[in-house]
């Protein structure tokens, strides 16, 4: 069956991005990844100004170039391209070519950017609204990333049971993580005030709330509390895992929390709240 669709899209009116994304579709790519790989896709056409089909290796590597030095897009954005591009090219024209070889060979060793509990505070009482504050407060309280966060269904909040179920989550993977009894009621107070119909956090006109616009209205909020620190949605999951490690949380329950693969995914924050570290005394105060 997949490979009569796959035969349909060829003999269709030509190879599109949005074919590519039903390929995707079909071999239950998340819809994090169809979106992020059929961005990749359109900036390259756009660059090249020609299919894709017409392209060789000598003029790919030239593109890497232009994004690497001119647009200096991150190690992990560039890896991103490199994957989305190999897989169009063998989906779409049964090519396979190797783009491996340009991957960063080193990812540089970044510390995430972390809240101060207060600062989460200060962040959800100078939100805009009840849904704006419950957003910021959802986030941080249950280490979401934005797209689970904004894939939220009303059902997905189980108040019984005080859990939230996260659907199709990177990897296609569904997790349980325990719901803050302090949220329960900012919840129930929003869904009376803006009554969501399917998704819990809905746009003006319906359908899934915006990631642009979230992190339009977290940068808002941090300049009104007068954070100045270079945050985003992302950060609040990073304040999440930090501050549970602090308690003394297990690195594993943690990951477990989080829906990392790999332990090692995790242990980054073992490098922003080591105790060892932290309790050290500056020799300028003995001065």
């Amino acid at each position: 069956m997949y490979y009569l669709f796959i035969h349909f899209l060829y003999i269709a009116n030509g190879m599109s991005v949005r074919d590519f994304m039903k390929i995707l579709e079909v071999k239950r790519y998340s819809d994090n990844t169809i979106n992020s790989y059929a961005s990749i896709v359109k900036l390259a056409r756009h660059f090249f100004k020609k299919p894709l089909d017409q392209i060789n290796e000598t003029e790919l590597h030239r593109y890497f170039y232009f994004m690497v030095h001119t647009k200096k897009v991150s190690y992990s954005y560039q890896k991103q391209i490199a994957l989305a591009l190999k897989l169009y090219y063998k989906e779409m024209f049964n090519k396979n070519i190797n783009l491996e070889f340009l991957f960063p060979a080193r990812k540089p060793q970044k510390l995430p950017v972390i809240l101060s509990k207060k600062e989460v505070m200060l962040l959800i009482q100078n939100a805009n609204n009840a849904k704006h504050k419950c957003m910021i407060a959802l986030t941080y309280s249950a280490g979401l990333r934005i797209g689970e966060l904004l894939a939220l269904k009303i059902r997905d909040i189980d108040s019984d049971r005080m859990v939230i179920h996260i659907r199709n989550a990177k990897g296609n993977k569904d997790r349980i993580v325990p719901l803050a009894e302090k949220i329960v009621g900012k919840l129930r107070s929003y869904y009376k005030e803006f009554l969501p119909k399917e998704y819990l956090f809905e746009g003006q006109k319906g359908g899934k709330y915006s990631a642009s616009s979230l992190n339009k209205l977290l940068k808002l909020a941090a300049k009104r509390a007068k954070i100045s620190k270079n945050i985003t949605t992302h950060s609040l999951r990073h304040s999440y895992a930090t501050h549970l490690l602090e308690k003394g949380t297990d690195i594993r329950v943690i990951q477990k929390l989080l829906g990392h693969n790999s332990i090692k995914t995790t242990m980054i924050y073992t490098h922003v709240t080591e105790p060892t570290l932290l309790n050290i005394t500056s020799p300028f105060d003995d001065l």
